[in-house]
């Protein structure tokens, strides 16, 4: 039989793998004399309490390693593919595909298009289901991948196929029917293009998703991302002040219905629509269990809660009395915000300054506001000359892929180096924040 190779990267130390003297480089062939396809499939195969790997060594040996275990304990083996197979790639070619609105000559990594229902499982990706065969489909079932993040955004089917560009695009409701019978679990999205799939379409869409309740979980609606870079792709209008407003009060209707109804409000906005509307973000108990909070959904209103909890929680640590001067960049989306709750902070330290900077997307186009699209250009090219203290703050969200590179190949080390300032990244919670702002230990 001929062998898939998994090449072996990592280790992990105390581990079943160290113990049995596997090393990197080295390479599985099976699991329990079965091949390994992916991830899934390595998984599933080494759940039992014994095992038998086959091993082939850098020095090309081949040999079985027995293992017996624990049921479902891990071996701590890290390999080369986290999924231990190729990505799938996306055959449609969306109208608001942001990849599309890419300028050439960023690193190739960026132009892949993913479509791939493993990657939405392991990761949160959206999967548009119009790339899967019928063994895609089994595969899902078969692991009971749950949950699923769908890319819905229209479930007028005409209207799909010409939003996706993919014949394949109509079949969206019969594979969710077919996910909800098998028990999976399905978190939905919808990218709203002004005048295209909102107003009455919108209001489709939510009720045929919604009727896939409890198996649907939950839905967003997000607004389209428009970069400067649209020469020959199809027009498309921002969202502005007036539109953003309507689609909230559309959106707010259905969650009162579906909190009578289904006792979960169901439909979610991103924050972006309340930015871009000059409305309230709703408080922390309308997100739920901020199940679409990596879609930009209730972000803001947790970070407000969280800065409120930090700071009764470091009141006694508070630099009250202590004279600093920092600084940190935000996007255009955020800034509001983030300087209302800077102020607030120095209020509790009125010898602390806190200097916040908004910074214009010119890479992208002003369309483009939020943090986690500036590049390392911008904030180099418009922090020049400002005063920034003893260092910059930046989010974490800038940074790709557990690197310390932005979007743009600039690496943190190059601003340090351009602004002669320290960079200090924070994540993206109210403790993290509060305690890179004033320098404080963020353990309690």
């Amino acid at each position: 039989m001929e062998w898939k190779e998994n090449v072996i990267i990592k280790i992990e130390k105390d581990s079943i793998a160290q113990e049995m003297g596997l090393e990197p480089g080295d390479i599985l062939l099976a699991v329990n004399g079965q091949p390994v396809k992916d991830v899934f499939d390595y998984r599933y195969l080494i759940q039992e309490e014994y095992v038998e790997l086959t091993i082939r060594t850098i020095d090309g040996e081949e040999y079985i390693a027995e293992i017996e275990k624990e049921t479902e304990e891990d071996i701590g083996i890290v390999f080369e593919s986290g999924l231990m197979d190729d990505a799938k790639s996306c055959k449609n070619k969306c109208i608001f595909c942001f990849i599309d609105q890419l300028p050439k000559g960023m690193r190739k990594s960026l132009y892949f298009k993913d479509d791939d229902s493993r990657l939405s499982f392991l990761q949160g990706n959206y999967v548009t289901l119009t790339n899967m065969s019928q063994e895609d489909i089994n595969h899902i079932i078969f692991y009971h991948l749950s949950p699923i993040n769908v890319s819905v955004h229209t479930t007028d089917l005409q209207l799909r196929k010409k939003m996706l560009k993919n014949p394949n695009a109509d079949k969206v409701l019969a594979i969710m029917q077919r996910l909800a019978e098998a028990g999976i679990e399905m978190n939905l999205q919808v990218v709203l293009c002004r005048s295209i799939n909102d107003g009455k379409i919108l209001d489709k869409t939510i009720a045929d998703c919604a009727a896939f309740f409890p198996h649907a979980k939950s839905m967003s609606v997000v607004p389209i991302g428009l970069t400067k870079y649209r020469e020959n792709l199809y027009p498309m209008k921002p969202f502005d002040q007036k539109s953003s407003q309507e689609v909230i009060y559309q959106v707010e209707k259905w969650q009162k219905h579906f909190k009578k109804k289904l006792g979960t409000s169901f439909v979610f906005l991103s924050d972006e629509f309340y930015l871009k509307a000059k409305m309230p973000l709703p408080p922390c108990e309308a997100y739920e269990d901020f199940a679409q909070y990596e879609n930009g959904v209730g972000m803001l209103s947790l970070l407000e809660a969280e800065l409120m909890e930090a700071l009764e929680q470091k009141k006694a640590q508070l630099p009250t009395e202590k004279q600093n001067v920092v600084s940190v960049a935000t996007g255009e989306a955020a800034y509001a915000f983030i300087k209302k709750w800077c102020e607030h902070i120095m209020q509790y330290c009125p010898k602390w300054k806190i200097l916040v900077y908004k910074i214009r997307n010119d890479f992208f186009g002003e369309q483009i506001t939020v943090s986690g699209l500036l590049t390392g250009q911008d904030i180099i090219k418009q922090l020049k000359q400002r005063e920034l203290g003893q260092y910059l703050l930046l989010p974490e969200s800038l940074l790709r892929n557990d690197t310390t590179m932005l979007l743009d190949n600039v690496e943190i080390e190059d601003i340090e180096k351009a602004l002669h300032i320290p960079v200090k990244i924070t994540k993206n919670t109210g403790m993290a924040l509060l305690c890179n702002l004033l320098d404080l230990e963020e353990n309690i």
